[in-house]
């Protein structure tokens, strides 16, 4: 066994779990302060030294103990605060197996808490006193519940601590069950064991240069992979006190995480993406006026899409007052290899990587020239540790050539064991090996992504690739557009995805709403936002938009956006919609007989003996405005009486081969030469019916 934590200290004992770790900081660190709890963002309320954890934890322990749960499951079902950390301990120092989960909402059902429940075979269930009879509550209305054990542990006499017996753990012991992607019916558990942890944490404290004089504020969830990880177990690896609040007291009020950072100058954060477009958008230049972050070395953009946009405009608004582009430490994990895999490390600048959007769509990464529409992604930085990252094709399992694009495999003593119960699961995403070099084990992590200049980039995820009309168009790209195209819509939390309609693959949105929004929710306004936003970047009609009620997209346990669950939910609609929109089948309508009697009245009026001014008159604006509604009525699955002659072609997600349909019909009909990029000069059905009945007067003035 390597040495993890004495590697670089003064000692050089060797720990082989995280029992071990702990005891030995409150032997020999008693009195230093490990966790500060802030209530509502900002008042202390309570504080943990190495000693007081130790302790919690053996009482707690000594109470598993007792009933002989060596090797269980127990649910950790704790609102924010130091509770959770002396139980989670409390189930290692048993050597009991934690299953971190949120606790029930009281108006929320526990059809995910119970599909959790039965998938871990769990019989005991740890909480607070505070919550628990809200909980035993909830657990009597369901059967599978009957016979759970609920302890309040901060109940538990401390006296008990002293009774405490050292288990038998070895580095292979599980530590958690992490429950991950999976739809709610089906939840996976990954096996994350103790060396998994010390692994990844010496991965973190060298790649992100953590020390026992480090300061870290955090907000994450606990019960996520990088809350859990990063925010509580990473202090107790390397030795150095955390501030935590609540997400809550994070996303009511933005300026309390920055504000936290500055009074403590705190050196180490982390949150996803969203959070500093939130900071970006929710400070006020009077509340950032008292900042300084100058103590600020690394804080880590992950868990979704890293933005390079949200990067610089972070970066732009709060370096006045200390923050340096550097400090972002961009980086990618997944629960199943423990959570970190590569990042950007401190002190080095983020790198930026911008290739054509065509490419993009073969899966293969060309350089932008300048010209066209591109794409900027951001450096997910390298590996580390023992940990190999190989790009390969999903579908021949071979090793992708440089500038390609695809799944990104993992090895390394950070992946985790498997899941939980599901061996074939377990088979299939943990034991993939390389068709030709035969070369494995490799976690195989449906992510797509490309090597540049050595580091990671991530493209997407297969399974979660948008293919219309043949081009492939990644969702996160997507989502980012529609989150911007209207203030009512919650940052990072929406999904894209494609549904099967009548054998065509169609694009639907589903998009929270921000609580502000609500009461007086103009639908109509940002479905119509939302459709245009698209249409106008991606040339892509949308099909349906469900708006959903604040915090009630599926994700999963590290908060990334479940897009599957989110489709199964439409199909099956289960989501919790506030406003929708979706394509009606419109009337059908016989164009070519439409076009037929165009042609034959004007025609007619042609061969008559009236004069020519009066059969330039019958091909008006107006017909040609009719004749486009209804050609894209029929073409674009849009009810006639739906579409508006003052909004954009692109608004109506015509693409290049659509256009160049439109103008050749009308050509055809109208018997003009007109050039196939003629929708992007007039862009709108009342525009180009205007520029159409003056070309056809010209062409019969001619005649």
């Amino acid at each position: 066994m390597m040495n993890f934590l004495n590697s670089h200290t003064e000692d050089q004992e060797k720990f082989t779990n995280l029992v071990e770790l702990l005891s030995y900081r409150a032997k020999y660190q008693p009195n230093r302060k490990a966790y500060t709890f802030l209530q509502d963002g900002e008042v202390e309320e309570g504080s943990l030294t190495y000693a007081q954890l130790d302790e919690k934890a053996r009482s707690i322990a000594t109470y598993l103990q007792s009933r002989k749960a060596a090797g269980e499951r127990v649910l950790l079902l704790y609102p924010p605060g130091l509770d959770f950390i002396a139980a989670f301990f409390g189930c290692l120092y048993a050597n009991v197996v934690a299953v971190p989960v949120y606790p029930p909402k009281r108006n929320q059902n526990l059809s995910r808490l119970q599909a959790i429940a039965t998938d871990a075979q769990t019989k005991v269930a740890l909480t607070v006193s505070s919550t628990i009879e809200l909980i035993q509550s909830k657990f009597s209305q369901v059967p599978e519940f009957a016979d759970m054990q609920l302890l309040a542990t901060d109940t538990v006499d401390i006296s008990q601590a002293s009774n405490w017996q050292p288990p038998q753990i070895n580095p292979d012991s599980l530590a958690f069950l992490q429950y991950t992607s999976g739809s709610t019916g089906k939840p996976k558990g990954v096996m994350v064991s103790h060396y998994n942890l010390l692994q990844n944490s010496e991965y973190m404290r060298q790649v992100w240069q953590c020390d026992s004089e480090s300061v870290m504020v955090t907000w994450l969830p606990v019960f996520h992979d990088m809350g859990l990880i990063f925010g509580v177990l990473q202090p107790v690896y390397t030795g150095f006190i955390c501030y935590m609040m609540s997400p809550t007291s994070f996303i009511q009020k933005p300026i309390r995480w920055l504000e936290s950072i500055s009074r403590y100058k705190a050196t180490h954060s982390g949150a996803p993406n969203f959070a500093y477009e939130l900071c970006v958008l929710k400070t006020t230049p009077a509340e950032r006026a008292n900042l300084d972050l100058s103590s600020w070395r690394m804080t880590i953009n992950g868990a979704e899409p890293v933005r390079d946009t949200t990067i610089s405009k972070f970066t732009d608004a709060f370096q006045s007052y200390g923050f340096q582009l550097a400090t972002f430490s961009p980086g990618y994990g997944l629960a199943e290899a423990t959570l970190a895999v590569t990042s950007v490390a401190v002190k080095e600048l983020p790198n930026f990587h911008t290739v054509q959007t065509t490419g993009l769509q073969q899966k293969q990464v060309v350089e932008s020239t300048g010209v066209g529409k591109n794409q900027t992604f951001v450096s997910c930085g390298k590996p580390g540790i023992d940990t190999k990252v190989v790009i390969v094709n999903p579908e021949t399992l071979t090793q992708c050539a440089p500038q390609e694009i695809g799944e990104i495999w993992i090895s390394g003593s950070t992946v985790a064991q498997g899941y939980w119960q599901r061996p074939e699961e377990t088979k299939e995403t943990f034991d993939a090996y390389l068709q030709d070099t035969k070369e494995g084990p490799f976690l195989r992590t449906g992510d797509l992504g490309f090597f540049h200049n050595d580091e990671l980039y991530v493209a997407g995820r297969i399974k979660d690739l948008i293919i219309i009309r043949g081009s492939n168009h990644y969702p996160q790209d997507i989502e980012q557009t529609v989150e911007e195209s209207h203030p009512a819509l919650r940052l990072g939390g929406g999904a894209a995805f494609s549904v099967d309609v009548d054998g065509t693959e169609q694009l639907v949105i589903v998009q929270e709403v921000e609580r502000s929004y609500l009461r007086n929710l103009n639908s109509k306004e940002i479905v119509g936002a939302i459709r245009k936003a698209v249409s106008q970047k991606y040339y892509l009609q949308v099909y349906a938009v469900l708006l959903l009620k604040t915090a009630t997209i599926p994700k999963t346990s590290s908060g990334k956006i479940q897009r599957s669950a989110c489709r199964s939910g439409f199909l099956e609609k289960t989501l919790d919609v506030v406003g929708e929109w979706i394509q009606e089948s419109p009337q059908i309508v016989d164009l070519e007989q439409l076009q037929i009697e165009s042609e034959s009245s004007w025609d007619n009026m042609r061969d008559s003996t009236q004069k020519q001014e009066k059969a330039v008159k019958i091909v008006t604006q107006k017909s040609i405005e009719t004749w486009l509604v209804n050609y894209l009525s029929v073409n674009l699955h849009i009810p006639a009486k739906d579409m508006e002659i003052t909004e954009s072609f692109a608004y109506y997600g015509i693409d290049s081969n659509l256009a160049t349909s439109i103008v050749y019909e009308l050509s055809e009909w109208l018997k003009l030469d007109l050039d196939p990029t003629l929708l992007w000069e007039y862009p709108t059905i009342e525009s180009l019916a205007e520029y159409l009945e003056l070309q056809h007067k010209q062409l019969e003035t001619v005649a």
